[in-house]
């Protein structure tokens, strides 16, 4: 919920450098969020498949956010 919960704020603000820092904040929520899975995944709350899934859909959210960042800032 906090990435897009980031990503909405930033937008929200309407200044490109206000939406630029909220996804930056946006990718630090994904980072929690792949911590959190790696955790689940430790203590076997997480079965394996269920693991790299997780960890492919976080690493293509990244890429996402990594472009959007890219595209903001140019537009700067």
């Amino acid at each position: 919920a906090s990435i897009p919960a980031n990503i909405a704020e930033g937008y929200g603000r309407e200044s490109p450098g206000a939406y630029s820092q909220q996804l930056r904040v946006a990718q630090g929520s994904l980072k929690e969020f792949e911590t959190h899975v790696e955790l689940a995944n430790r203590v076997g709350l997480l079965d394996e498949a269920s693991f790299r899934e997780q960890l492919s859909s976080a690493e293509e959210i990244g890429k996402m956010l990594r472009s959007l960042i890219r595209a903001v800032e140019r537009a700067q």
